[in-house]
């Protein structure tokens, strides 16, 4: 995995990688994920750092931890990642996109135009 500088932290990559296959069908809801160490072997990363990104992940309800088999998928796990998602792009890239709007004096009726024209040419 190529991580990127400067954005977020390893971990919160990790989890975002995670949940990215997760949406994707793979692993799907219910199904065991790779061990802490299995993981980090595979992304050549410390295997501390996995553990972050699963505790964070168990926190989020996305995984839970079945003491002494290993780490599972939840079965509402893809409602609970866009449900993340969503609240992150709404309190994160959408109040930037609300400034920049703004201060380009660009009216909700343009934008409506601009996104209904996206939706018709990129959604065929």
């Amino acid at each position: 995995m190529i991580f990127k500088e400067n954005t977020k932290a390893i971990y919160l990559q990790i989890a975002d990688k995670i949940c990215d296959e997760v949406m994707m069908g793979n692993p799907r809801q219910g199904e065991r994920i790779p061990s802490v160490r299995e993981y980090a072997s595979t992304l050549q990363v410390n295997a501390n750092t996995v553990m972050r990104s699963y505790d964070y992940l168990d926190k989020a309800g996305v995984i839970f931890n079945r003491r002494g088999i290993g780490f599972f998928i939840a079965e509402d796990a893809c409602e609970r990642i866009l449900a993340m998602r969503r609240e992150a792009f709404f309190s994160g890239e959408m109040q930037e996109f609300f400034h920049s709007i703004h201060l380009l004096g660009i009216e909700p009726e343009k934008l409506m135009e601009l996104y209904t024209n996206y939706l018709r040419e990129n959604l065929k």
